[in-house]
């Protein structure tokens, strides 16, 4: 439930116990609340020290942005679709399918030749491709990239349109209450995303406002500039190619598992979610730009994915609006250690024995994603009944890694 963190100019709401939270971090929460332009400051259970904002975090600006704030990956997030199989319709191994998913779909530092062959998988028509990729040449940033070139950094675009990259970012099969299975998986605006997002980042540092703030990664653009109205064109361009991506991998997936089992698979519409973006918003009869680094939207009854780590499951859940939280909640579990702690405190062996009973990599190259390098799920999900109502919880029975 919800506590207060006192002392700084805009309000602290906490859906943790500050004293659980790791002192960097809240450094960071207190820099965005003294900021001049936050009208305050929402901060969900998986609460952890990032670039500049903590992940987990929500901020409310009045006539401001801070592209720090929202993080370098654009518009990253998660998608998800339940099928018309039950676990009994699974193989006993899920190797096959796992090899079959790792063929399909572009993971780690890969992506598709030429780009992804929207025809085949269905999307093609319809869906507004054209008008899209016509925005790649109105982005205001690129001329910025000294090292390449604005051909190169479309070309790439192409190529990453539907991979999954590497870090977090997964797709799983699990299984819900009732054995039906599911399909997830979690990534962002890839590499286009990244470099937009540094770029503006820069930008905004030079700004003559950002002077003297505690933190020059909170720099901000301010509304009626030319700053504030190129970096908003990017973000959303990027905000929509990230959800592009997982519509693709998402048709991938599918085809994949459909070919993994030698049958027709069904599958319900899909639930998706941004957790690192930006939106225009209502609050106490006061226009805002929220930037939600780490948490989902909860407006309108909307439904959200908040998942855990590799073995450790996920949620499937609905928005109940607590207007307390700028109508939001967590995006995962969150870490409760860097990746450098994990590497150096975990070993291979630990991390099989935490991911036992589920097909997925069990190498050295993803001991930083193991599952005790992340928050409790149970609690985090504890902490926030008043955020989000619980639909469906999943069971990781397969994960993919880049």
């Amino acid at each position: 439930m919800m506590q207060t963190l006192g002392g700084t100019r805009a309000p602290i709401r906490m859906w943790t116990d500050p004293d659980t939270v790791e002192p960097g971090a809240l450094t960071q929460l207190r820099n965005c609340a003294e900021l001049p332009w936050t009208h305050g400051v929402a901060v969900m259970p998986d609460v952890h020290q990032g670039y500049g904002a903590t992940v987990g975090s929500v901020i409310a600006m009045r006539d401001a942005v801070s592209p720090g704030a929202v993080g370098v990956d654009i518009g990253c997030g998660m998608s998800a679709v339940r099928t018309d199989l039950v676990a009994a319709d699974l193989p006993d191994s899920l190797a096959r399918v796992r090899s079959q998913v790792e063929r399909d779909v572009p993971v780690g530092r890969a992506g598709h030749r030429d780009g992804p062959d929207l025809a085949r998988i269905g999307l093609a028509a319809g869906q507004g491709w054209d008008t899209f990729w016509d925005g790649f040449e109105n982005l205001h940033q690129l001329s910025d990239a000294s090292w390449t070139t604005a051909d190169k950094l479309r070309a790439k675009a192409h190529e990453q349109l539907g991979s999954l990259g590497s870090g977090n970012h997964f797709l799983e099969l699990c299984l819900d209450g009732d054995d039906r299975v599911w399909l997830m998986l979690h990534s962002g605006s890839r590499g286009i995303g990244n470099i937009l997002a540094n770029l503006h980042i820069e930008r905004a540092k030079e700004l003559p406002h950002n002077a003297e703030l505690p933190d020059r990664d909170l720099a901000v653009f301010l509304s009626g500039t030319p700053q504030m109205d190129a970096y908003r064109a990017d973000l959303y361009w990027a905000q929509d190619y990230a959800r592009r991506n997982r519509q693709v991998m998402m048709e991938l997936f599918k085809q994949a598992l459909s070919r993994a089992l030698g049958r027709t698979v069904g599958f319900d519409p899909e639930v998706s979610c941004h957790h690192n973006y930006v939106s225009e918003e209502t609050y106490d009869d006061v226009d805002l730009i929220v930037t939600r680094k780490g948490a989902i939207s909860t407006a309108d009854g909307r439904r959200g994915i908040i998942p855990g780590s590799m073995g450790t499951g996920s949620f499937i859940v609905s928005g109940l609006a607590n207007p307390d939280s700028y109508c939001s909640a967590s995006h995962g579990a969150g870490r409760r250690m860097s990746r450098s702690r994990a590497r150096k405190q975990f070993s291979v062996a630990d991390l099989q024995a935490q991911t036992e009973g589920v097909e997925c990599r069990k190498d050295a190259g993803v001991i930083d994603e193991i599952p005790g390098a992340y928050k409790d799920l149970d609690t985090v999900m504890a902490q926030q009944t008043d955020l989000v109502q619980v639909d469906h919880r999943l069971r990781t029975i397969l994960c993919v890694k880049g």
